[in-house]
């Protein structure tokens, strides 16, 4: 990449320069059949659709909305989008229609960019309300046959109507480009929404290509890796890695043929780099659990005996301490014996680094990943600086932080323990909302509502967003964070929130994982009718009784956090869903949301009744709700 190459359309010139037909620019899995796509088909496609969309009118400025799982064509549609000087912003392909309805208007998008015929009905089916918007344009046409509206077209078609406005203007996708500057708007990334409306975040080509840069540089990504990209394209980590590194680096983005086959693609393509949220690895570890209960006894001892080891020798690499020759060699067994088929079987042979970033992770699940050999390490980030605040480097690692900053970043703790940052992926603005700018950008730095601190090593450690940090009533730091994180090491929970602001103790909300909790539950012959009659079985408190004892021993052994061990939890009605407002699409808690929806719930945590009663609310993709209503057990903890 040259010098001059400051937008990503720029960027796409030279990779054409440098790669041509020679080199796989992406690819993507359909019908069980990998397709790639050189760095000159991906030229070609976006000049096509770039041309496309200017012949119906799109202008400099204007906004592209895309929605839909990762596809080539959506990447290229961003890329057409950025190289007429226009703005993408992407949508998170499973919300409903009221946000979708907020960000179309919002960002004034025009043009809209849908993957198939679900995600086009939701955008026909706020047409009449969104005036601004003009157009959709479809990738996938199954469906699609009897639909006749003008304005519904498919993305071949724009394309062909491309390919006629460049023959009769033959330089002007170029010309387009070469207007393009450093201090442009190259993308409005909206944020996940945990108090209110989502903020459109403006991010210019400074921002988003240097934050590129800087990972790429950090740690030594070549041409020559393999990713994949399956987050949503709304997410700032997908835009950055998936899309903005890929082109910064040349490498290689992979799209799996969809969701539910991501491991098994992993496993063809073998990734050398990664990215997941926490999520991604909660989710990945209660599968390998699962399959371990299923195994014979004598596989699952030998699990359970090599895991230990793997776990002390993690233990002893982060704290730079020599591991004991005997140790080593149990260590190079387990490899033999479990570590490695079980890296393979996730489809991480091949990876060289991984990151986790989004939300905090548990320590003892960044462990778990670690001990198998994976080189998983924390970043700290947020959409305000496209990710880019402090990472973990080779050899100094610790669990509990997010790692140092990288270079070019500041960072400050105010007087009051929120983190400040300078980045140069700073981002310059929330869209049409200056009140909020001047609240979160200040002198330079962005106030990120997180609360941390550095420790002696010179790592940022983040405790909790700085507005649910609070104190019991006798003193005791009450991080609830902190404390869901731990229980979510247990398989057998999704999620938890937990309870204790300006109270005598903590309680907690939890969501058992449905996947796991019914294998276990169909193992032992535990009849079942539903999520909500499996939740409130005894035999189900018993096994969640089990991990909240795990993590109050584990509390009783910290000094500070020893009086908020859990007292009194109950086991939730329903999985905590985006679509009934409870938790982001980035699967972040809202709490005072579920405050003021379940404080019945709470309220009677912190009595001595021994159940509650819950009328339970349901939302439905269309907007439909149904409502119904249990009767939750409440349980006493162990404390220690």
């Amino acid at each position: 990449m040259v010098a001059s190459a400051d937008t990503f359309p720029k960027i796409l010139l030279d990779n054409v320069k440098k790669f041509g037909d020679d080199k796989a620019a992406i690819r993507e899995k359909d019908y069980g059949i990998w397709q790639s796509y050189s760095w000159q088909d991906y030229h070609d496609n976006v000049r096509d659709f770039a041309l496309g969309l200017t012949s119906l009118g799109f202008k400099r400025g204007d906004t592209l909305a895309i929605i839909g799982d990762n596809r080539p064509p959506l990447y290229w549609g961003m890329a057409a989008a950025q190289s007429l000087g226009g703005v993408p912003v992407a949508l998170y392909q499973d919300a409903i229609e009221r946000e979708l309805e907020f960000i179309l208007e919002h960002s004034e998008a025009r043009f809209a960019l849908a993957e198939d015929q679900e995600q086009s009905d939701k955008l026909l089916s706020l047409k009449q309300k969104i005036p601004n918007l003009e157009y959709i344009i479809y990738n996938d046409s199954k469906g699609m046959r009897n639909y006749s509206e003008s304005f519904l077209m498919e993305f071949d078609h724009v394309q062909e109507l491309g390919r006629k406005f460049g023959a009769e203007n033959p330089s002007y996708f170029e010309d387009e480009i070469g207007k393009g500057t450093a201090d442009d708007l190259a993308v409005i990334a909206y944020t996940s929404g945990t108090t209110g409306n989502p903020k459109g975040v403006l991010l210019s080509y400074q921002a988003v290509v240097g934050a590129a840069k800087s990972f790429v540089e950090f740690e030594g990504l070549t041409e020559n890796e393999e990713i994949m990209a399956y987050l949503p394209m709304a997410w700032i980590g997908d835009h950055i890695f998936s899309y903005g590194e890929a082109m910064v680096a040349g490498f290689t983005p992979n799209c799996p043929e969809n969701t539910s086959t991501v491991v098994s693609d992993m496993r063809e393509i073998g990734p050398t780099y990664l990215f997941c949220p926490p999520r991604i690895w909660e989710n990945m570890l209660t599968q390998v659990m699962i399959k371990i209960e299923d195994a014979a006894w004598i596989k699952r001892k030998m699990f359970h005996y090599f895991m230990g080891v793997a776990g002390k020798v993690e233990r002893l690499r982060i704290d730079n301490k020599p591991i004991p020759a005997g140790l080593k060699m149990l260590y190079q067994f387990g490899r033999f014996l479990v570590y490695g088929p079980l890296t393979d079987n996730l489809g991480m042979k091949n990876v060289r680094v991984a990151y986790t970033a989004g939300e905090a992770i548990g320590p003892e699940i960044f462990e778990f990943f670690r001990s198998l050999g994976i080189n998983l390490k924390q970043l700290y980030g947020m959409t305000e600086s496209c990710a880019l605040v402090s990472i973990q480097k080779d050899g100094d690692i610790e669990s509990d932080t997010v790692g140092t900053p990288v270079p070019g970043v500041d960072i400050k703790i105010s007087e009051t323990g929120e983190v400040l940052y300078k980045s140069p992926g700073n981002f310059t603005g929330y869209f049409k909302n200056d009140e909020a700018t001047a609240e979160t950008l200040v002198d330079g730095y962005v106030l990120s509502g997180d609360a941390g601190y550095i420790t002696r090593h010179g790592h940022l450690k983040i405790i909790d967003r700085a507005k649910d940090v609070s104190k019991l009533t006798d003193g005791t730091l009450f991080a609830p964070k902190y404390l869901e994180n731990k229980l979510k090491f247990s398989p057998f929970i999704k999620e938890a929130v937990a309870h204790g602001q300006n109270k005598n103790f903590v309680t907690a909300f939890i969501d058992i994982d449905y996947g796991a909790v019914g294998n276990w539950a169909e193992r032992r012959h535990i009849p079942y009718t539903s999520y909500t009659d499996l939740a409130q079985k005894p035999e189900v408190y018993d096994l969640v009784d089990e991990a909240v004892q795990r993590v109050n021993q584990s509390l009783s052994e910290d000094e500070k956090l020893q009086n908020a061990q859990i007292k009194r939890f109950l086991l939730l009605h329903k999985e905590l869903d985006p679509d009934d407002g409870e938790i982001t699409r980035t699967r972040k808690v809202r709490r005072k949301f579920i405050d003021e929806k379940y404080g019945n719930l709470i309220d009677a945590l912190f009595t001595d009744k021994d159940k509650v009663t819950v009328d339970a609310t349901f939302t439905y993709e269309d907007g439909r709700t149904v409502t119904m209503k249990a009767d939750l057990k409440i349980r006493d903890a162990q404390t220690f």
